[in-house]
């Protein structure tokens, strides 16, 4: 996920404030402005997503739900249990347990975005019974968004005879432009969430999470705190990770280099952010930030592989401002000593910035795992189905390249999980 030339690329603990002891307020006639990402949720695309994969009737329920809580804390519970049977649901139509819902095909990620956007706009437009104050909504709303990401569930197993791997995805984005997208990485994350990947070094349990295309998500530590449980020592520390997003059309991408920087591209609340990728507070982190980290995938044996239809390449251009320097210059082999990051690998958007986070944290805990990013290819519609405004929310070549990433990334992964030792 990267806003290349030839493309088109929040976990904070819950906040315990105490409920004030003050009569119960009157009936609000005001209901909070749904965010613009709330807002699409009223087009006839999604709303056809919703109905054709039976999730259109997610958010309401959710809503009911919520106006029959009594307390915040009996909130929490609703929303901690809703948003984590989501996430389940999302997973289990992918991976084929249970009906499908509806005809839309299984493989699909979008089902899963559309039904959390309904869930926070319900979250947001509740009224309660009892006094609520926007310290503990905001802390609500970030309880359903771990909870409905897998964020919360990376339930990786204890012991030495099993490998432990963690992989990451995103949310479909760039949605002003055709609201009927997917992300193939979103998709792949829900088809591995669970699962065990058998090799000759015996089996490895992979667990998934899926991320924002928000910068403030980022700014707030969602990527430090959903990896850092799984990165410090102990038992279920991982043995191997690997962040994915959608990179280049028609090829899979093993990006080298990680860049400390933002490019200012729009993310899905249509916010743009260029600057200096900042660190959360609480977090550990190298001082000085660096401006560069590097792969520690095996991207030989990735790239040489056999993985599936897409080429695999080892991809080590960046965009540097050079010691001494104040233009920016692109450098194919990677960054030369002392140089200033404006795009890694991965370009300078979410994409680049998850690698980024998650390798910097990777060596700030000392993790000797290997892990790096992965760029998909992009997932495309059928040659006559392009139109976003005339066109159909899927078409059998849409599915058709979807499936055929979401192999591809298992293969990969089984290379990697394959040379982890």
């Amino acid at each position: 996920m990267r806003p290349i030339r030839t493309l088109i690329a929040v976990a904070a603990v819950s906040l315990a404030v105490a409920t004030p002891a003050v009569a119960a307020p009157k009936a609000a006639t005001i209901t909070a402005t749904p965010t613009v990402e709330e807002q699409r949720l009223d087009q006839a695309a999604p709303q056809e997503i919703l109905r054709r994969s039976g999730f259109d009737k997610v958010a309401p329920d959710f809503a009911r739900a919520l106006a029959q809580t009594h307390s915040a804390t009996e909130a929490e519970r609703l929303i901690t249990r809703e948003g984590r049977a989501l996430w389940q649901r999302a997973v289990d139509r992918v991976q084929g347990r249970g009906p499908a819902g509806g005809d839309l095909s299984r493989d699909d990620d979008r089902p899963l975005y559309w039904a959390r956007l309904g869930m926070t706009r319900a979250l947001g437009q509740w009224q309660p019974g009892f006094p609520l104050p926007d310290a503990r909504r905001a802390a609500l709303l970030t309880t359903l968004e771990r909870t409905s990401r897998g964020q919360d569930s990376l339930d990786l197993p204890a012991g030495k005879h099993i490998k432990r791997i963690v992989v990451t995805g995103f949310d479909p984005f760039q949605l002003d432009a055709d609201v009927r997208r997917s992300n193939p990485s979103g998709a792949a994350a829900l088809a591995l969430d669970g699962t065990t990947i058998r090799t000759d070094n015996g089996p490895a349990r992979v667990e998934t999470t899926v991320f924002p295309v928000r910068w403030a998500d980022f700014a707030d530590g969602t990527v430090e705190r959903t990896l850092l449980p799984a990165f410090r020592s102990g038992p279920r520390q991982v043995d191997a990770f690997m962040t994915v997003s959608q990179g280049r059309v028609g090829r899979f991408d093993v990006e080298r280099t990680n860049g400390a920087w933002r490019g200012g591209y729009p993310d899905n609340a249509n916010i743009s952010r260029t600057e200096t990728v900042p660190i959360p507070s609480g977090v550990p982190t190298p001082n000085p930030q660096p401006q560069w980290t590097t792969t520690t995938l095996p991207h030989e044996k990735i790239v040489t592989a056999n993985t599936g239809p897409a080429p695999v390449y080892d991809h080590t251009e960046v965009t540097e401002i050079p010691a001494g320097a104040t233009t920016p210059v692109v450098r194919p082999n990677g960054p030369t000593p002392g140089s200033t990051a404006r795009a890694g690998g991965g370009g300078d958007y979410l994409s680049n910035e998850i690698a980024y986070r998650a390798t910097l944290l990777r060596d700030a805990v000392a993790l000797k795992a290997p892990g790096g990013h992965l760029h998909t290819p992009v997932l495309q519609f059928g040659p006559g189905n392009t139109n976003p405004t005339t066109g159909q929310i899927t078409d059998p070549d849409f599915v058709h390249n979807r499936e055929a990433i979401t192999a591809q990334v298992r293969s990969i992964l089984t290379v990697v999980a394959t040379t982890t030792r």
